[in-house]
């Protein structure tokens, strides 16, 4: 069974694809060439679905860390006779190392791992175990000089080693023993049978790729990361996290590089995150502001616009998310070889909410254009058209129930958050009417939006509650309903937001002080078992609280959420609310975002308190 828990990955990332890499040297998940196309080593998910580990022979204990801002990791194993340091990346191009807004254009699609004996020595095992296609490929491996080739389906890899490698069938494994101040480099490259085969690396140029990718690293964030306020070096590191999940040809962030780690040990609430979702737009795009820079938002924000044009209408909604290249099916299917990470089956490739409706997608589309208002004066015809549009589609679709933001694959609902978001499609229409040329239909939208927000006020609101609801006539609360005050629908001390955030603070978190995203109980999303608490809606409720002028509270729930980041900094969607221990796709952009736009939000709240 794959159990290693999700909190002992590391990321690894070229802005193509990437690699979770474990505390013991193991390469568990490698997509190529792109994050959503099937695993090379899918260990995550199945023990027999493949890996390639490097580590110490005998006992060790294992530190981390990644090299001073940068992706690039180091293992450092500590054994008895000796210390063993492992580097790993995927390598960046010289594009990224000379140009900080180039990471990611010119990569050799190329995973670099480096050891090194800094004193005593030490025994190493290398084992290669590749398994194409999610593992349901067993290649075949033919040697060659300075490595080893595996053939099978439509993959070829190659290799690089600088040691013997033994093997059979599938499998390669290799034993040696390295000395105070040895280093070797080793190297893997995938192409497929369209392509020229891969081929040995050597040494030098290996240590060479690996300089370049630190670099590289270096450079985009000393050109990106300039925000100075409160937990710098956690924004910081986040910032680099979400470009590490930035497919650089479409500017697209998935939400997560990984599929079907389970938000319950055990449940079937298994999905395929390595998508883009429309959701994110607008909090992506403010966490882009503070923690990188304008150009990777104005990036993300061309990506999402292409991705989903198209005719808006009554009869044609928006699509809620898309393949990083721009694909629109993203046809849900399972993977019944693939056992689970602890046995939580099924395993799920593509997404099956992808033709959901969701009307918040118009106002988060809008408020991610509202935030780039500077870099979209001289837009084209095209896009002007389109971005009224949705304007005009949050009219019509506003008074529809929907699936919400939390996708359920229940019946649909009249969601407080679907109607809150088509009341932000309409205010950001109207303050980009001169942008957009759309004076003419600035009347229109105003009279939709007074109306969608007296019907927020009116029906939202549950007395017996004593807080905005989930959805009109409920009594049950939701996270989202915090959003009321983030994106400005009502000041955060208005005497019912202010209500409402201490009635998610008192009754929707778990023991530990985690706020959950809605009470699963209920059965509004149509599946079985529960979930964890949700890392961004505990962000959420800090952001709120900071807003409300609660400065004090909202760092104490900041830093209780950040606290469950890994030894590297690293968050999962969701946490165990009997454990502790992280649950769901890992690292989650989601909650790397609601760190930056928190610590952000406290930073302001700090900063007027002072005034």
């Amino acid at each position: 069974m794959s159990g290693v828990p999700i909190a002992d990955h590391a990321l690894l990332s070229d802005c193509h694809t990437a690699a979770l890499v474990t505390r013991d040297g193991s390469v568990d998940w490698l997509c190529c060439p792109r994050f959503d196309s099937p695993s090379v080593f899918g260990r995550l998910l199945d023990d027999d679905a493949g890996h390639w580990s490097i580590a110490p022979v005998g006992p060790y204990t294992a530190t981390r860390r990644y090299l001073d801002q940068t992706l690039v990791l180091e293992t450092t194993f500590h054994t008895p006779d000796g210390t063993l340091a492992l580097t790993d990346a995927l390598a960046l191009g010289h594009n990224g190392e000379k140009h900080g807004h180039d990471l990611g254009r010119g990569v050799p699609h190329l995973m670099i791992r480096g050891v090194n004996c800094r004193g005593g020595e030490v025994p190493v095992r290398l084992s290669y175990h590749p398994r194409p296609e999610y593992g349901l490929l067993r290649p075949l491996l033919s040697p060659l000089e300075g490595g080893l080739t595996a053939r099978g389906g439509a993959e070829r890899l190659t290799l690089s080693s600088p040691v013997p490698l033994s093997y059979l069938n599938c499998d390669a494994d290799a034993e040696f023993t390295l000395r105070v101040g040895d280093e070797l480099w080793f190297a893997l490259q995938r192409s497929t049978l369209q392509q020229e085969a891969p081929r040995v690396w050597s040494q030098e140029e290996i240590a060479n790729w690996l300089a370049v990718t630190v670099d590289a690293w270096r450079v985009w964030s000393k050109l990106h990361q300039n925000y100075d306020g409160p937990w710098h070096e956690l924004v910081g590191h986040s910032g680099r996290v979400l470009q590490g999940l930035t497919f650089k040809p479409s500017g697209a962030i998935i939400a997560a590089p990984t599929t079907s780690l389970p938000e319950e040990i055990g449940g079937v609430r298994n999905w395929d995150y390595r998508y883009s979702w429309v959701r994110d737009a607008s909090f992506t795009l403010k966490a882009l502001w503070v923690a990188a820079c304008p150009d990777e938002a104005a990036d993300f924000f061309a990506y999402m616009t292409t991705a989903a044009a198209g005719a808006i209408g009554p009869d044609t909604p928006l699509q809620i998310m898309f393949g990083v290249g721009g694909e629109h099916d993203l046809s849900e299917r399972t993977l019944p070889h693939l056992r689970g990470w602890r046995d939580s089956a099924p395993v799920r490739v593509g997404n099956g909410a992808w033709n959901q409706q969701q009307i918040d997608v118009y106002g988060e589309l809008l408020s991610a254009a509202h935030r780039l208002e500077e870099k979209l004066t001289g837009i084209d015809a095209d896009t002007r058209r389109f971005l009224v549009a949705l304007a005009d589609a949050a009219v019509v679709r506003c008074d529809e129930p929907d699936h919400g933001i939390w996708e359920i694959r229940g019946q649909p609902q009249h969601f407080v958050y679907s109607k809150l978001m088509c009341w932000v499609a309409l205010d950001r229409a109207i303050a980009l009417a001169g942008v957009l040329q759309a004076e003419d239909r600035v009347p229109g939208w105003a009279a939709a939006r007074a109306e969608v927000r007296e019907r927020i006020l009116r029906e939202g609101w549950s007395e017996q509650a004593g807080a905005y609801t989930q959805s009109f006539g409920s009594t049950a609360l939701d996270a989202s309903c915090l959003m009321m005050a983030i994106v400005g629908f009502l000041p955060a001390d208005e005497p019912r937001m202010l209500a409402t955030i201490e009635a998610i603070a008192d009754r929707l978190t778990d023991d530990r002080g985690l706020v959950y995203r809605y009470r699963t109980e209920s059965g509004v999303d149509g599946l079985a078992g529960g979930e964890g608490t949700f890392l961004l809606c505990t962000f959420w409720l800090a952001e709120a609280l900071a807003l409300a002028g609660r400065v004090n509270r909202a760092a104490e729930v900041f830093e209780r959420a950040a606290a469950y980041a890994n030894d590297i900094g690293l968050l999962s969607e969701e946490i165990d609310p009997a454990t502790g221990e992280m649950l769901g796709n890992f690292p989650q952009a989601f909650s790397h975002i609601g760190l930056i736009n928190a610590a952000w939000a406290v930073s302001q709240a700090r900063h007027r308190a002072a005034l």
